[in-house]
Parts: structure tokens; sequence; C-alpha cells
């Protein structure tokens, strides 16, 4: 008889909730629809960030052509 594999799991980034990461679950790295939802509206209301650098001007920049 084969060993069985347990299947990888992952943490709800919503509830802390431990999720399997399988094909059947959809929902996936999240454990369900409202979970998924609430992050989607967090994303909206703009809760969370990414950091960025700014550019340094271009050589273009500094001296338009005319």
């Amino acid at each position: 008889m084969p060993p069985t594999t347990k299947p990888l799991t992952v943490t709800c980034p919503t509830c802390g909730k431990d999720v399997a990461w399988l094909p059947e679950n959809r929902q996936r790295p999240f454990c369900s629809q409202r979970c998924k939802l609430i992050d989607l509206g967090a994303w909206a209301a703009e809760d969370y960030t990414v950091a960025a650098a700014e550019d340094s001007p271009q050589e273009d920049d500094l001296h338009p052509r005319h």
C-alpha cells in the first residue's frame, strides 16, 4: 500500500484558519468566499499598500526638447 501524503496546508490570510491547498478548494489561499471578499474589500478600501521607490528623473525630463 503506498504511503498517504498529507496535503499542503496554508494559513488563511484573513482569519488565520488552516486551509488545505487542494485543487478542489477554489477559494485558496482563503478558507471561504467570505474571507476572500473581506480581503478584496480591504484592497478596494486601500487598507493595504505596496511600497514603491520614487523614480529618479530621466535626463529627457530634465532637459525637454522644444
